[in-house]
C-alpha cells in the first residue's frame, strides 16, 4: 500500500499507527499534485487521486492540520505552509502563536486528519478524526512536529498541561487525529 506522501514525520507516524500495513513511500518519479481543496477531504482525495493514477497501487492519503478558533480556523489546509511555501514547522508556529497573541483572545485549537483510502477496484473511501486542545504561547516538548510544542490535548485532563510534543509516542497516538483515522481505516480493512 503506497501513503502518497514523502514527509518523513508521517511516515513513521503512520508506520507506528498501523503495524500491520507495508506502507510505502510514494515514488520518486510520482509528482505531487498540487493541493487545491478548500478541506483536508478534499486535499487528501486530491493526493490518492494522482497516487493512484500514477502507480495503479492501492494508496492512502492523508491531509492534516490545525485550525484556531480566535484565527476563524486558520491555518487549516495552509498549516503546512502558513508562513509561506517553504516555510518550516518552527516558521509556522511561530505565526500561529504571534497571531493568537495579538488578538488577546481564546486560545482554543483542533487538530483535524482526513485520510483516504483508494483500494483495489478504485472505490474512494474518506475517513475524518479530530483532536481538540488548546495552544500555550511558549512551546515545550522535543517530541512530535509542527505545531505539537504549543498544543495541549482536552483528553489529557484539565489538570494535564503537557503538549502534544512532551507526551509519548504511544498516549499520541491514542488520542491524536492521525491516530483516531488510523484505527478507523485499520477496522475498515479488517473487516
Amino acid at each position: 500500500m503506497i501513503l502518497a506522501s514523502r514527509n518523513s514525520h508521517k511516515l513513521r507516524e503512520f508506520a507506528e499507527l498501523l503495524p500491520g500495513l507495508d506502507l510505502q513511500p510514494l515514488p520518486d518519479r510520482v509528482q505531487s499534485p498540487v493541493e487545491h481543496g478548500e478541506t483536508f477531504a478534499e486535499n487528501a482525495l486530491i493526493k490518492a487521486r494522482a497516487a493512484r493514477e500514477a502507480t495503479g497501487e492501492v494508496v492512502v492519503a492523508d491531509d492534516s492540520g490545525i485550525e484556531v478558533e480566535v484565527l476563524g480556523g486558520r491555518p487549516g489546509v495552509r498549516s503546512a505552509r502558513y508562513a509561506g511555501e517553504a516555510a518550516t514547522d518552527g516558521e509556522n508556529l511561530a505565526k500561529v502563536l504571534q497571531e493568537v497573541a495579538a488578538t488577546g483572545q481564546g486560545t482554543g485549537a483542533r487538530y483535524v486528519c482526513a485520510l483516504a483510502l483508494i483500494d483495489e477496484a478504485g472505490e474512494e473511501h474518506l475517513f475524518e478524526g479530530e483532536c481538540t486542545g488548546h495552544l500555550i504561547p511558549e512551546p515545550r516538548g522535543s517530541g512530535g512536529f509542527g505545531y505539537d510544542p504549543a498544543f495541549v490535548p482536552d483528553d489529557t485532563g484539565p489538570d494535564d498541561n503537557r503538549t502534544m510534543a512532551e507526551i509519548d509516542p504511544d498516549e499520541k497516538h491514542s488520542l491524536s487525529h492521525r491516530g483516531r483515522v488510523a484505527r478507523e481505516l485499520a477496522e475498515y480493512l479488517g473487516r
